[in-house]
C-alpha cells in the first residue's frame, strides 16, 4: 500500500508527469493490488467527487476573468488607483500593487492579473526610471493576491474539498488580502525613497473624477459579486453566474471592446481550463477515497496525536511544506493531493479550517511566484519580454515581504476570522 499510494505517486511528481495521472495511478495501484472492492465504487467516485454544487462557479468565475482580460479593464483600474495615488513615493508600484489586489477581485486568476496588468504597468515603471527587474519580480508577485481575494478558485476547491464554507472562506481572504498589499505598497514606496526611482504628481480631483467614472463598471463587478454573497442575495455558484452576465454586459454593450469572435475565444479557453481542472478533482476524489477507505488520514492524525506536538510546531511544519509544495505543484493540486490528507489533523489540533484554508492558499499564491516552476514567472516572461533569470532575481525581495505576511497571518487566526466575521451577515 505505501508503495501504491505513496513511492510511486512521488516518483511520477518528480519526473514531471501531469497531477491527475499521478492520482489516478496511486489509486488505481491501490485498488488492484491491494484492495477488494467492486469496480463500480471506482466509477462513484470519479463522477461523486464533480457533482459538488459548489463546483459550478468555477467555470462561471473562469469565463468572467478571460472577458475581463480582454478588454480595457486593466487600464481603467490603473488610472484609478494611480489618480489615488499619485502622490505617494513609488507611485506606479503603488498603483501596480492596488490595480492587481482589484483585478484579482474582479477575475479570481493570478495568471490573467501578471499579463493584463503587466502589459500596462511594466512599460509605464520603466518609463519612470524603475529597475526592470525589479518591476517585473513587481508585477509577478504581486498578482499571487489574486488568489487569496475572494473570488477565489482555489478557496472554493478548498471548501468543497474539505466540507468548508465556501462563503466564510472568501469572508476570511478579505484582511489577509488587503494586509498582504499594504506591507508590499509600504515597501515599494520606502524602495522608491531610499533608491529615488518613480516621479510623482500633485493631487487632482477633476482627474480623480474622470479616472472614478472610466473605472466605475469595471469596479462594479467585485462590489456585485461579493456584496451580494454576504448580503445573502445569492450563493457563490449564482453570483459566478451573475459575475458572468455582467462583464459580458459591461465589456460587450457598454465599453463595445468584444466582438462575438471574441467572448466565443473567452468561452473556449474558459471550457478548457475548467475541463482541466474537473478531470484532476475526479481523480482527486478517487484517491481520497482510497486514502480513507484504508484510515490512512486516522493514522497520521494517530501518529501526530501520540507525539504531543503543539499546534504552533505544526503550523510550522505544514507552512514549510505548503511551501514547498508550491514550488512544484500547482495551488489547485496541492489543495486536491493535501487536503484530505491535512484535515483530519487539523480539525484534531483545534485549528479553525476556515483560518487552515487562508493558511494554505497564502503559502500556495506563493508558489505562484517561485522559482523553480512558479507558473506567474513563465507567464511574466511572456507578457514583459523579460529573461527568466531577470525575474528570479526580481522576485526575490516580495518573496520576503510575503513570508512575512504568511508569518502574521499563520500566528494571528484573528485576521482571517475577524475579518469573517465582519463580512459575514
Amino acid at each position: 500500500m505505501t508503495l501504491a499510494l505513496g513511492i510511486i505517486p512521488v516518483l511520477l511528481l518528480l519526473f514531471g508527469f501531469p497531477i491527475f495521472i499521478v492520482l489516478l495511478t496511486g489509486s488505481v495501484g491501490a485498488l488492484a493490488f491491494y484492495m477488494n472492492v467492486p469496480l463500480n465504487a471506482v466509477h462513484q467516485n470519479l463522477f461523486g467527487a464533480i457533482n459538488v454544487s459548489g463546483l459550478l462557479a468555477v467555470p462561471y468565475f473562469i469565463f468572467a476573468g478571460e472577458i475581463m482580460s480582454r478588454g480595457s479593464i486593466a487600464q481603467r483600474l490603473v488610472d484609478l488607483v494611480n489618480a489615488l495615488t499619485g502622490r505617494l513615493p513609488g507611485a506606479l508600484g503603488v498603483t501596480t500593487v492596488g490595480t492587481a489586489t482589484v483585478f484579482g477581485a474582479i477575475s479570481g486568476s493570478s495568471a490573467a492579473a501578471v499579463a493584463s496588468v503587466g502589459k500596462v504597468m511594466h512599460p509605464a515603471m520603466t518609463a519612470d526610471g524603475y529597475p526592470a527587474p525589479f518591476s517585473a519580480g513587481m508585477i509577478t508577485s504581486v498578482a499571487a493576491i489574486g488568489i487569496v481575494i475572494p473570488p477565489s478558485i482555489p478557496m472554493i476547491v478548498y471548501g468543497a474539498s474539505s466540507e468548508t464554507s465556501i462563503p466564510r472562506l472568501f469572508a476570511a481572504g478579505i484582511l489577509p488580502g488587503l494586509l498582504l498589499a499594504v506591507l508590499l505598497a509600504i515597501f515599494i514606496m520606502v524602495r522608491a525613497r531610499t533608491n529615488i526611482f518613480g516621479t510623482t504628481h500633485a493631487f487632482s480631483l477633476s482627474r480623480l473624477g474622470h479616472a472614478a467614472l472610466r473605472s466605475f463598471w469595471a469596479v462594479g463587478t467585485p462590489v456585485i459579486v461579493l456584496g451580494g454573497i454576504y448580503w445573502g442575495f445569492f450563493s457563490p455558484t449564482e453570483a459566478a453566474a451573475v459575475a458572468c452576465v455582467y462583464t459580458l454586459i459591461v465589456t460587450v454593450l457598454i465599453f463595445r471592446e468584444l466582438s462575438l469572435r471574441d467572448v466565443m475565444n473567452s468561452a473556449i479557453s474558459a471550457v478548457t481550463f475548467s475541463a482541466q481542472i474537473l478531470v484532476i478533482i475526479s481523480a482527486a476524489g478517487l484517491f481520497s477515497w482510497v486514502l480513507t477507505v484504508n484510515q490512512i488520514p486516522q493514522e497520521i492524525v494517530g501518529w501526530i496525536t501520540s507525539m504531543d506536538i503543539a499546534v504552533w510546531q505544526f503550523l510550522i511544519v505544514i507552512n514549510l511544506l505548503l511551501l514547498v509544495g508550491g514550488c512544484f505543484m500547482d495551488p489547485l493540486s496541492a489543495i486536491l493531493l493535501l487536503t484530505p490528507v491535512l484535515i483530519p489533523v487539523v480539525n484534531a489540533l483545534g485549528i479553525d479550517p476556515v483560518h487552515f484554508g487562508i493558511i494554505m492558499t497564502l503559502n500556495l499564491a506563493i508558489g505562484l511566484f517561485t522559482p523553480p516552476f512558479g507558473i506567474n514567472i513563465f507567464v511574466a516572461q511572456s507578457a514583459l519580454g523579460m529573461k527568466t533569470a531577470d525575474i528570479y532575481r526580481g522576485v526575490t525581495p516580495f518573496f520576503v515581504i510575503f513570508l512575512i505576511a504568511l508569518l502574521i497571518i499563520t500566528f494571528v487566526p484573528a485576521i482571517s476570522l475577524v475579518s469573517m466575521d465582519m463580512f459575514m451577515f
